[in-house]
């Protein structure tokens, strides 16, 4: 690049005299000007040096490269002018330097892009780019194209955005097209994927654009939000669009004061603490600055996997939360209170249950032993020991529930309201909540998985609807709801509308760019949608109260509700009952009880244990 722009700069001393004097050899100036031809492009070149344009690779020149030239040449113009004095016995046009400076700048620079645009075709024979739209004509946008041009797997072919004022414009050289020409460009283009420059729009904004691009067989990645920036990912770091995305809220707010007033400097006990919720409620502890954290789990790889998570993430931010890895059962009485008088636990997040509809189903003696005698067990040791607040992880599946699983979590809820009245010290309570993204019981990680082995998509009906929520703001919601109970308290989120089970799998079908068999013209191809029949215990609609007597909270999307008990003879006798029919094995009786006790439990389906004294017949 040196010895091309000395000799273009030659070249220019050359193009500056013939350029102003009209004539293609001016020989009377040019032998007086002949030192010019060696003293300008040797000071040029030095002038472009000290500007730094020799370290900028061609290839990459952007606009500060771009910058470095304009202010060589304007720079080599203005010398020239002295220099041509100096070196020139003869007379020197004073236009000489202004046409020297304009045409060195075209030569250096349109070397450079020269260079650059060969590379790219050359690169773009060699490499076989798909077709890509852009959602978002804005800065980000620009930017996102300007990495996608850059790089060797796609290529811009135009933008997409809202904004009328943009329709029919070019950005970048790249047509700025409205939404409703989005079916037109897919069919036209041949294009399978759009990407999402949209990181400062609201999340109500983004999920309306997510689901209209839904319609459509193409696959969505977005850019991280204007929060996942100000996290530290870049802003051209793309991901798949998910389903947390398509489906979630506007943030719940979180109100500070809730969060620090249960875990500021409290040593917090979390059971189930390798599981999806729980491991999120510790990771939200040690950012809420506990001063002590009990991981109380059975699996051992999955408390080895949380206890490994957050010490890196205790040294990453710096803390000295004290991590405590507890292998145990919470049935197991004796290691629970042990753990208790160790550690002098100030909250109690009791997160551990069999939580799988059609496994409890087949299991009801460890349902009803683990769900609801293991609350019991952690619950009565928490008051024991004067914990302060004891918080009950429950779930939507307690209200008037059809399989095993919710009515043990039902009949636990039953069990935290007695000892609420019965507790002097301890404020006892519980969450509940539906459908958690993410975790391993979800829906979503089974069908990405279908999907991405072409299908069948298995939906077990038609019409089944579930609410749902993000992993994070649950546990949100459990701190801030535990710290508001006054005890016995039953509290229950905002979740807005249910969503159609069928209609969730066609709208990530389409976001992963596939089609759904059946649609339109797609009778043979595509991914298809099987519908499986309803599984042992599952019903199709799920409620979050049991009754409808609900008052606000401080909290603006956390709810109160107000539900009936059990008399606290009643609730003793039961669990003495549940304890001697787990003793001598007895399933059928164990439903049963659970049907005579649970009110609104009605089982869909006869006794299917599978160690049942009337084995089931598999």
């Amino acid at each position: 690049m040196v010895c091309a722009d000395w000799a273009w700069l030659a070249f220019c001393v050359w193009a500056a005299y013939g350029l102003r004097l009209s004539e293609l050899w001016p020989s009377s100036y040019l032998y007086d000007a002949r030192w010019l031809f060696f003293v300008l492009p040797t000071a040029g070149i030095a002038v472009l040096w000290s500007l730094g344009l020799y370290r900028s690779v061609a290839r990459f020149m952007g606009a500060k490269a771009t910058l470095a030239v304009v202010k060589g040449a304007l720079i080599i113009a203005v010398i020239s002018y002295p220099l041509s004095f100096l070196f020139n016995d003869g007379v020197t046009p004073r236009s000489f330097p202004i046409i020297f400076g304009l045409v060195a700048f075209m030569g250096i620079a349109g070397m450079r892009f020269a260079i650059r645009t060969a590379y790219y075709w050359l690169l773009g024979r060699q490499i076989e780019k798909a077709p890509v739209l852009i959602y978002g004509a804005g800065g980000a946008g620009v930017q996102l194209a300007s990495a996608v041009d850059l790089g060797g797997e796609y290529y811009p072919i135009g933008f997409v955005d809202d904004d009328r004022a943009l329709h029919g414009r070019t950005v970048m050289g790249l047509n700025v097209y409205p939404p409703s020409q989005i079916g037109e460009l897919i069919e036209r283009t041949g294009t399978r994927l759009m990407l999402l420059a949209l990181p400062s729009e609201e999340p109500n904004t983004r999920r309306r654009i997510i689901e209209r691009l839904a319609s459509y067989p193409i696959q969505v990645k977005t850019m991280p939000s204007l929060t996942e920036i100000i996290a530290g990912e870049a802003l051209t770091q793309l991901r798949n669009v998910e389903v947390e995305d398509l489906l979630g809220r506007d943030p719940v707010p979180s109100v500070p004061d809730l969060i620090s007033r249960s875990l500021k400097n409290r040593t917090v006990m979390v059971t189930g603490a390798g599981g999806s919720i729980g491991s999120e409620l510790c990771r939200q502890a040690v950012s809420g600055g506990a001063k002590c954290i009990v991981l109380f789990e059975q699996s051992e790889y999955a408390l080895y996997q949380i206890e490994q998570e957050l010490s890196l993430m205790c040294h990453r931010l710096g803390n000295d939360t004290c991590i405590i890895p507890i292998l145990g059962s919470v049935v197991d009485r004796f290691r629970i209170s042990q753990v208790f008088k160790r550690y002098k636990v100030h909250v109690v997040y009791h997160a551990a249950a069999y939580k799988h509809v059609p496994l409890v189903e087949h299991n009801v003696l460890q349902g009803v032993k683990n769900n609801t005698l293991g609350t019991l067990a952690v619950a009565e040791a928490s008051l024991h020991a004067g914990v302060e607040r004891f918080i009950l992880i429950s779930t939507d599946k307690a209200v008037r529930p059809t399989n095993v699983m919710g009515a043990t979590k039902r009949l636990a809820e039953l069990v935290v309201q007695d000892l609420a009245k019965r507790s002097k010290g301890t404020c006892f309570s519980m969450v509940r909540f539906g459908n958690v993204l993410g975790s391993s019981g979800s829906v979503v990680p089974l069908f990405k998985r279908q999907i991405s082995e072409g299908g069948p998509v298995t939906v077990t009906h038609p019409e089944i609807t579930r609410y749902f929520m993000t992993i994070p703001e649950a546990a949100s919601l459990v701190i801030q709801a535990g710290s508001m109970a006054q005890g016995g308290d039953v509290f229950v989120l905002d979740m807005g509308e249910p969503v159609r089970i069928a209609d969730l799998a066609k709208r990530m079908i389409h976001l992963m760019g596939k089609t759904v068999q059946g649609e339109k013209d797609n009778e043979l191809s595509g991914v298809e949608i099987c519908f499986t029949g309803l599984r042992p215990g599952e019903k199709l609609y799920e409620e979050l109260l049991v009754g409808e007597d609900v008052a606000p909270t401080e909290h603006p999307k956390i709810l109160r509700a107000n539900e009936s008990s059990l008399e606290p003879e009643k609730i003793q006798s039961l669990l003495a009952d549940f304890e001697r029919i787990i003793d001598t094995n007895q399933a059928g009786a164990a439903r049963d009880l659970l049907e005579m006790s649970v009110v609104g439990f009605h089982p869909k389906d006869s006794n299917l244990d599978l160690l049942s004294e009337t084995p089931y017949a598999v």
